[in-house]
């Protein structure tokens, strides 16, 4: 008999169950009471730990009001990781950044936005980040946020 043991395409639907899961304002405790098991089993199947069977696959897409093939819609061959847009919104957080984003109205405050949380990653990866992306605001920028210090 063949084990049933998970494999990348279980990550990447557990993946998108969390990202669509979130998307709706939904908890793992709600989805898992609507589905009929209990939270830390989401937990697994968002983690990709456990398989997700296609009768409970139906049901949690039935919650999430989308259709099953939206669990598979990445699947393809492609970009995977840091370049994946299913993968990157998987993050914990990440969604809650890409929101209070989009309701920035300034493009000039998204650009700092951008290049501030850059230059965290860079620090936090061990590359060295340097004072100078964040320079790159024009004088006509720096005048509208004046410094506290």
């Amino acid at each position: 008999m063949a084990t049933r043991k998970s494999g990348p395409l279980d990550a990447m639907v557990g993946a998108r169950i969390r990202m669509l899961r979130v998307n709706r304002g939904i908890s793992q405790a709600t989805l898992a009471e609507r589905i009929g098991v209990t939270f830390q089993q989401v937990q697994k199947y968002e983690r990709g730990a456990n398989r997700v069977g296609a009768s409970r696959l139906a049901q949690i897409a039935s919650v999430l009001d989308v259709s099953v093939g939206e669990f598979f819609e990445s699947s393809r061959p492609g970009p995977r990781g840091l370049d994946s847009p299913v993968h990157l919104l998987a993050e914990p957080g990440a969604l809650r950044v890409l929101k209070a984003y989009a309701r920035t109205p300034s493009p000039r405050v998204r650009s700092c936005i951008a290049k501030l949380v850059e230059s965290i990653a860079d620090r936090s990866s061990g590359t060295k980040a340097t004072v100078a992306r964040l320079n790159t605001v024009d004088l006509g920028e720096r005048r509208k946020f004046p410094s506290r210090g």
